[in-house]
């Protein structure tokens, strides 16, 4: 088929044991404290992130993840290659979620894989006409599949703060999933982290590792301002939790809090008054 003529990206062989640089071939990949299950997720990897491998132990990879964070992940999970979806036509799913299928048919098999908002997909065809719908994609493991145009963008531009709050809300419902950082589950800084991403700022991983980033500076409780991040804790050497502040007194947050989910909170409300720490803006 025509399709299998397109050139495969330059790679590491998979062998290749001094290969620092993997690729994440599963949907979402739990990074561990420790290299077994029972150990606590402390965050994850999504679908053709790149991701450096700082360790290689019976199955398990220590690896460090762009943002700086490092974890535990099984070695099924990732290929040792060159890094993926740096350089050509590069497409970013911006569906909630996007399934790829092995033909230009939802109705012929299961999807290939379906894949959280935010991954990048090295894009090698374009139809026109009547399959317009569809573009091809090359995936980490060198196989092709097709997604549907609708289901990505090939913009990257970064967006303004009112346009971030807008497209937040399309995560509302989404469930509240400790270490989760994608739209199969987010935690508290998963979620503030991942908007910020939207504005084109790449922040650390963790609520107060978040509070304490070079790149915000403090504002004061009274003068909030939409797109500020809001801080949660015992007090400021214990903060535990974030979310993003959306105005009238409202912020957007990934939380147990009565429901387990991504929903709009009052910062007025006792729950979380009580634990208010501080506010931080991005420097100017």
């Amino acid at each position: 088929m025509w399709l299998l003529m397109f050139t495969l990206l330059a790679a590491v062989p998979l062998t290749s044991p001094s290969a620092a640089n993997s690729v994440v071939v599963v949907p979402v990949a739990n990074m561990y404290s420790k290299p077994e299950t029972n150990a606590d997720v402390v965050s994850q990897a999504i679908y053709s992130e790149n991701v450096s491998i700082l360790q290689d132990e019976h199955g398990w990879l220590h690896i460090e993840t762009p943002d700086r964070y490092t974890g535990w992940i099984e070695s099924s999970s990732l290929l040792r290659r060159a890094p993926y979806a740096i350089s050509g036509r590069i497409a970013r799913v911006e569906s909630l979620f996007a399934s790829l299928y092995r033909e230009r048919d939802i109705t012929e098999h299961a999807p290939v894989v379906t894949i959280p908002l935010g991954t990048r997909l090295e894009i090698t065809a374009e139809p026109d006409g009547s399959n317009g719908r569809w573009l091809a994609a090359q995936l980490p493991d060198g196989r092709s599949a097709w997604i549907q145009r609708g289901d990505v963008s090939f913009s990257l531009a970064k967006d303004s703060i009112p346009e971030v709050i807008a497209w937040s809300k399309r995560f509302l419902g989404l469930p509240y999933l400790w270490g989760g950082t994608s739209t199969f589950g987010f935690d508290c800084s998963g979620l503030t982290q991942t908007l910020y991403r939207r504005l084109g700022h790449l922040m650390p991983r963790d609520a107060d590792l978040q509070a304490a980033w070079s790149g915000l500076k403090p504002v004061a409780s009274d003068e909030l301002q939409p797109g500020d991040l809001l801080y949660f804790g015992s007090g400021p050497e214990k903060i535990t939790h974030t979310g993003m502040y959306i105005g009238n007194g409202q912020f957007i947050n990934a939380t147990t809090w009565e429901h387990p989910v991504v929903q709009i909170s009052n910062l007025n409300d006792p729950h979380w008054t009580k634990l208010f720490v501080c506010a931080r803006r991005l420097k100017d």
